[in-house]
């Protein structure tokens, strides 16, 4: 697909363009077919790739764990069930681990995160080309396959979490608890304005770097597929390094989408289980 272009600029340009869709400057409403476009629609603009593969791996994610359910046994679990199993007993351990009270919510949400990310990540296993040039056959002008890749979505996860953060800090604790912690440590009470300060940046750096943890790590692997893609627009050695190249960094960022899924989600536990503390 890259041998499609005029040059790299371009093919990379697109590949890392969502599908948008919006309001144009004349006010009517259709797709962009490019980066100024999208960026002129401004905010209520939808990145419509982002959306669609975020909520259909969601849906994947709940239909293969209900099926299992449905069909566990009480012998020796395989396949799917095994697999289920493994993931649960993981996730329970984890939450055992990092989260120290009482709260039903957890372990699901930690499940769910998990999951959740772990197939976000997964679609950057696929080639670069496959699913833009099927996009592209079928007169659609862009489409990123991987949500994670997409900040209005790491966003869109982080800050759901930073409003539960907040909600059981104020539930735990008491509205004037939740701001005593914020104004009266570490240091003495007559500096509250600085505690204030450093307690408050604090706070919203969680979901800051919750967010762009996940998108950096994962656009910065899409961006070296892509790369990497270029090689086969060249000679057949180039092409066939380019090929040695794809395989070693799939095989390596198995271990980067598992790892980014682990990170969120444990993150996401003891962010929690902090809110949960009491603190003296």
């Amino acid at each position: 697909m890259a041998s499609e272009y005029h040059s790299s600029g371009e093919y990379i340009k697109h590949h890392l363009q969502n599908l948008t869709y919006g309001q144009h400057v004349d006010g009517s409403w259709g797709f962009a077919h490019g980066a100024a476009e999208a960026k002129a629609m401004g905010f209520w603009a939808i990145n419509v790739d982002s959306m669609l593969f975020s909520i259909g791996l969601g849906i994947l994610f709940l239909f293969l764990f209900r099926l299992a359910a449905r069909k566990a046994t009480v012998g020796v679990p395989t396949g799917l069930q095994n697999f289920v199993e493994w993931v649960i007993e993981f996730i329970d351990n984890s939450v055992r681990g990092s989260f120290s009270h009482q709260n039903a919510l957890v372990a699901p949400l930690a499940l769910t995160v998990f999951m959740w990310v772990f197939l976000m990540n997964l679609m950057d296993l696929i080639p670069v080309d496959w699913l833009p040039y099927a996009a592209t056959m079928a007169g659609v002008p862009h489409l990123k396959a991987v949500p994670s890749t997409d900040p209005n979505v790491t966003f869109g996860m982080s800050l759901s979490i930073f409003f539960l953060v907040l909600y059981y800090s104020v539930k735990m604790k008491g509205a004037g608890g939740f701001f005593s912690e914020l104004a009266f440590q570490p240091f003495p009470k007559f500096l509250f304005p600085v505690n204030l300060l450093l307690e408050g940046v604090g706070l919203i750096a969680k979901p800051i770097s919750l967010a762009l943890r996940l998108f950096g790590n994962m656009y910065a692997g899409e961006m070296i597929f892509i790369l990497i893609a270029l090689m086969f627009g060249g000679s057949w050695i180039l092409a066939l390094f380019g090929g040695a190249l794809q395989w070693a960094w799939a095989v390596f960022h198995i271990l980067i989408i598992t790892l980014q899924a682990f990170i969120f989600m444990t993150l996401t536990i003891v962010y929690l289980d902090m809110a949960h503390a009491e603190h003296h």
